[in-house]
């Protein structure tokens, strides 16, 4: 079983609609897919229609008052379950506070390990407890990043944190999204962080039919098989896949 991440320490860079998009395309691929949405906004589980059956679910969860395995529900595509955010995932990091392991996550998981191919995580931004379990727990931490000069910060910040926190560098793997390659300085940024070694080849442009999703409670290649982004979304799901699965 291969856990995945996706994470950046701010939002709005296309991280969910990443995760949906790769969960999607992995289930296609005949990969049993779980996703599980741990961001409390609660978008992943909104382009998939499905919502929580049971309320306060993630702190449950954590609690073991509520078993991981009861807490997983299928989506409306063959071989991709999903569970789904609540509001308490707000609470996660009190819950997992310094007193805990950060292993929590990770040993959760490990009841999942004969039944799932792919795990995605949606992650909530920032640096907390919680995103020090997921990282723990997850064999590659996929991060989306716009290509900006403010976004060459943060990913500074977070591959200094990998650094200092010995999560194991090479898990960080990136990717750029929301492109405007009519921008020099898009192409500037992407030219400069392409040196680092760090960056899959293929990238997401800025597209209407990603917005579309919200619309369409659809990942792109469900709703717009045809359409260029499915096609930039499929090209980089096939770079990560091979990468990770090499």
């Amino acid at each position: 079983m291969f856990v995945a991440s996706l994470y950046n320490l701010k939002g709005g860079v296309g991280k969910t609609a990443s995760c949906v998009n790769f969960a999607y395309m992995a289930a296609k691929d005949g990969f049993k897919t779980l996703l599980w949405d741990l961001d409390p906004q609660g978008a992943a589980s909104f382009y998939y229609n499905v919502q929580s059956k049971e309320k306060g679910s993630a702190r449950k969860i954590i609690e073991h008052t509520l078993s991981i395995e009861e807490a997983i529900m299928t989506t409306g595509y063959e071989g991709l379950d999903i569970i789904p955010a609540d509001l308490s995932a707000r609470k996660l990091d009190v819950l997992l506070d310094d007193k805990h392991s950060k292993k929590q996550l990770h040993n959760l998981l490990k009841w999942l390990e004969q039944d799932y191919d792919f795990v995605f995580i949606d992650c909530p931004p920032g640096f907390s407890h919680l995103a020090d379990n997921i990282f723990y727990a997850s064999d590659a931490v996929l991060m989306p990043v716009i290509p900006t000069t403010l976004s060459v910060r943060t990913y500074d910040i977070v591959k200094n944190y990998f650094e200092e926190k010995a999560n194991e560098l090479e898990k960080l793997m990136c990717f750029f999204t929301m492109v405007d390659i009519r921008k020099n300085m898009h192409k500037d940024v992407m030219a400069q962080l392409y040196k680092d070694k760090r960056f899959f080849e293929y990238y997401i442009p800025y597209l209407s039919d990603i917005e579309k999703m919200g619309i369409n409670n659809a990942p792109v290649e469900a709703f717009s098989p045809s359409s260029y982004a499915a096609t930039c979304y499929r090209a980089l799901w096939n770079e990560i896949k091979e990468g990770v699965l090499e």
